[in-house]
């Protein structure tokens, strides 16, 4: 026991020495909004141009901002929300803006009660109804005049778990409001977002939409280098080090937090081992730890039902993955519900989880021809059966499963 406290001892004893990688580590991390952001001054420009008129007390344009993760989104808005309110506290603007991250909020009271919040008007943290908490918004909005520009980030989030009845509410807030105004910035990473949106929301919101493009490789350098510049000290990051990270996070669609976050736990690796140089080798284990945590959190964080069908297309592979296949995937879904005690939902439902499961790369599904029997879909496992094996070994519903034999099927001789 002795051993043990003696090396975390150590461990503490080293990091309050002081790091020889790090010099600021949090501005390697994705909330961090640098002073500078490179590769972005047209997008600032634009949203700078759209919301100037909230300063003399007229509401902008509501704006919609989509594109891929890690593009630069919730950096420039929150980059221009805090240059707008820090110029309406120099001339006495009754401005204020809010920026809400959707899922880290996940209700609707919770984003009302961060809208009321942003206004200075207290509430519960629960027990209101949401309507007379959306009155309460409202009423002390228009008592103190207040002009309200609010970025709703990961908004599909919102609608998806929600629906765009809180939306639709705020997008048509105006229309009851006399000496105040609210202005609204959606951002989402879905491209298909809009789609989930009433035709009556979705012509409100989008009064004005800002697309962002992925970064290129070599934008992606020069963001990790005045990054790098801050977060450590000279000389403790190689050039190949570097570019691997641009290069890498290029290929996953130009991700700027994807490089970030090679970056930063490059760097931690390096600082743990007590090398003085972040290298290539250190970024490279950085991605398979990324990935791997990755893959675990996603697994970790699915639905009951989406763990099930998982789980079946994993038991498929262990013992016939010839007949790993929608058909047979439904049938051990089933089969393993009955086992635990839950209603199967309808082949319709389990064949568009497999479709989810294909989009987020848990599963890789391709359709085949069976002649005059039709088509169907050949499903195999998207990531490594150990990393499943792994997150379903710590899942009190299913760990008792994972070595479950088929009741249809034989294994392998």
């Amino acid at each position: 026991m002795r051993k043990q406290a003696d090396i975390l001892d150590n461990v503490f004893a080293q990091f309050l020495r002081g790091s020889r990688i790090f010099r600021n580590r949090k501005v390697l991390r994705h909330d961090y909004v640098p002073d500078y952001l490179p590769h972005r001054e047209e997008e600032i420009l634009r949203l700078g141009e759209i919301t100037a008129p909230v300063l003399r007390g007229s509401p902008c344009s509501n704006i919609f901002i989509y594109g891929k993760t890690g593009t630069g989104k919730t950096a420039v808005a929150k980059f221009v929300l805090n240059r707008i309110a820090q110029k309406a506290k120099e001339i006495k603007s009754s401005v204020r803006v809010c920026v809400i991250n959707c899922r880290l909020a996940g209700t609707e009271y919770r984003i009302l009660a961060s809208l009321c919040l942003s206004i200075n008007e207290k509430v519960p943290f629960t027990g209101l109804a949401v309507g007379e908490l959306f009155d309460r918004f409202r009423k002390s909005l228009e008592s103190q005049g207040i002009i309200l520009l609010v970025a709703l980030d990961e908004i599909d989030a919102l609608v998806k778990m929600r629906g765009d009845t809180l939306l639709y509410e705020l997008t048509r807030i105006n229309e009851n409001l006399g000496r105040s105004k609210v202005s609204i910035i959606g951002i989402s990473n879905d491209l298909k977002f809009k789609e989930f949106l009433d035709p009556r929301v979705l012509s409100t919101l989008s009064e004005e939409e800002m697309v962002f493009k992925p970064y290129t490789a070599e934008e992606l350098q020069d963001i990790l280098m005045e990054r790098a510049k801050i977060a450590f000290y000279d000389r403790v990051l190689s050039e190949g080090a570097l570019k691997l990270c641009a290069a890498l996070a290029a290929a996953e669609h130009g991700d700027a937090r994807r490089a970030l976050d090679l970056l930063r736990v490059a760097g931690e690796i390096a600082e743990r081992k007590g090398d003085i140089e972040i290298s290539e080798e250190h970024v490279r284990e950085a991605q398979k730890r990324i990935e791997h945590d990755r893959v675990y959190e996603s697994i970790k964080s699915l639905p009951t039902h989406s763990k099930v069908v998982l789980l079946s297309a994993f038991l498929l592979s262990k013992f016939d993955p010839d007949r790993s296949m929608t058909g047979e995937i439904y049938n051990l879904y089933s089969e393993i519900c009955d086992q635990l005690g839950i209603g199967p939902l309808t082949q319709r439902r389990v064949s568009e989880l497999i479709n989810e499961l294909d989009v987020m790369g848990l599963l890789n599904s391709r359709v085949i021809s069976l002649g005059r029997y039709g088509r169907t879909k050949k499903i195999i496992l998207g990531v490594p059966r150990k990393i499943i094996a792994e997150v379903f070994s710590e899942d009190e519903i299913l760990k008792s499963m994972l070595n479950y034999k088929p009741k249809f099927l034989s294994p392998p001789q």
